[in-house]
């Protein structure tokens, strides 16, 4: 079988490494905790796996003594939804080898060692965990011949992972069965749909959010009539529109959709009891230099978009690119040399014109940006079949 390494007869790994995703239709409240079911329907766009990523090595071993991860160098505890994708990849397994004669050894009762990098920092809102329950699940189905849709069990770990399962435009279904069974992501349109999209990442903090999106998310269905409002009334129609604008590479229709998305989360956050707030002074004067610049050409050339956190994702096409990151210098000037502010694919920075600017009137904020990383649309996960690679030893503990 493809990209999985035998070590021993005693011993066999796996590697891959998975995208982030940014959702312009938010996911935000589950109807079902355990199963992680979403309140209303969502999509996103995969970035590219070049700028950022989880790589993760699974290994399984006949003498382990029992399941253990280690996450960004860091032994962690092997968690419930960590323990759910597990029992999901190991009951397909069993299944799939009672199904077929392989002749492959079934080691779906071998503990397993699990050891996962980031390559952009966690528990900022950058979607850490997409990308790496969906890294996990994508080496765990190499690692035990699982094949076919893997979405519904990377949702078992983190909801926004089943949509970091696909490239391109994604959208997660909330479904109908009361088992989840079709809570499951579909690509809506492949990487290379709309190849003059780009997306930078404004990194306002990269420490840890006060309220995490789990608890933000209970909280929220709890005590707010508008999120019951928005998965009922509002969702499903934003989503056939937003598809539609996709579809038709209609950028301004994407970009009002894509900002009214990201006010209503926030707006649903705020109307939480008690209320969280997510978003800082940086992030609305963001919000503020966006739609001037959009009012300065009559049109939407740019959108912005915000998780669970202050850090602003902007969408545009590659003709606004080298402007508006003109503009974010202009507006956050960095301490540091362009290239560790400007991080991810290479850009040029053009000259914005002077009618521009004053119309702007920004008042530099220096530093309150912390870096950016300019990216693109990309592919879904990819196994790795280099044993070099992996980032386990060959004795299934971390190099």
């Amino acid at each position: 079988m493809e990209h999985r390494t035998k070590i021993s007869d005693n011993l066999y790994m796996a590697t891959a490494r998975a995208p982030v995703n940014i959702a312009v239709v938010k996911y935000w409240g589950k109807t079902n905790e355990e199963l992680i079911i979403p309140a209303n329907d969502s999509l996103s766009l995969t970035l590219h796996i070049d700028h950022l990523c989880a790589k993760t090595t699974v290994a399984v071993g006949r003498d382990f003594k029992e399941d253990r991860i280690w996450l960004n160098g860091k032994e962690e505890r092997v968690t419930t939804r960590i323990q759910n994708c597990l029992l999901e990849i190991r009951k397909r397994s069993r299944e799939f080898m009672h199904m077929h004669n392989t002749g492959l050894p079934d080691y779906s009762d071998w503990h397993l060692h699990i050891c996962s990098v980031n390559n952009f920092p966690t528990a900022a809102g950058l979607a850490s965990s997409a990308a790496g329950y969906a890294c996990l699940v994508k080496s765990l189905g190499t690692l035990f011949h699982v094949k076919g849709d893997l979405s519904a069990i990377a949702r078992r770990g983190s909801g926004s992972a089943c949509r970091s399962m696909y490239g391109g435009f994604v959208a997660w279904l909330k479904g109908l069965r009361q088992d989840g069974e079709d809570s499951v992501a579909k690509q809506i349109a492949p990487e290379n749909h709309w190849p003059q999209m780009r997306i930078v990442l404004l990194v306002v903090s990269d420490v840890k959010k006060d309220t995490g999106s789990t608890q933000g998310m209970e909280l929220s269905m709890l005590t707010s009539s508008l999120l019951e409002h928005r998965a009922t009334k509002v969702v499903p129609q934003r989503m056939k529109d937003i598809t539609e604008a996709i579809v038709n590479r209609n950028f301004h229709k994407f970009a009002e959709i894509t900002m009214q998305e990201s006010n209503q989360l926030h707006a649903v956050c705020l109307d939480t009891y008690p209320p969280i707030r997510y978003m800082n002074l940086v992030s609305w004067d963001i919000v503020h230099l966006v739609h001037r610049y959009n009012r300065y050409y009559g049109t939407n050339k740019l959108a912005y978009s915000f998780d669970a956190g202050p850090n602003a994702c902007l969408f545009m096409l590659e003709d606004s690119l080298s402007e508006v990151l003109s503009i974010v210098q202009h507006a956050f000037p960095s301490s540091l040399g362009n290239s560790d502010f400007f991080r991810g694919a290479p850009a040029v920075r053009g000259k914005p014109p002077v009618e521009l600017l004053e119309y702007l009137n920004i008042t530099p904020q220096p530093d309150a940006i912390k870096f950016s990383i300019v990216t693109h649309v990309g592919c879904g996960p990819v196994s790795l079949d280099d044993p070099e690679e992996h980032i386990l030893d060959i004795h299934g503990f971390p190099r």
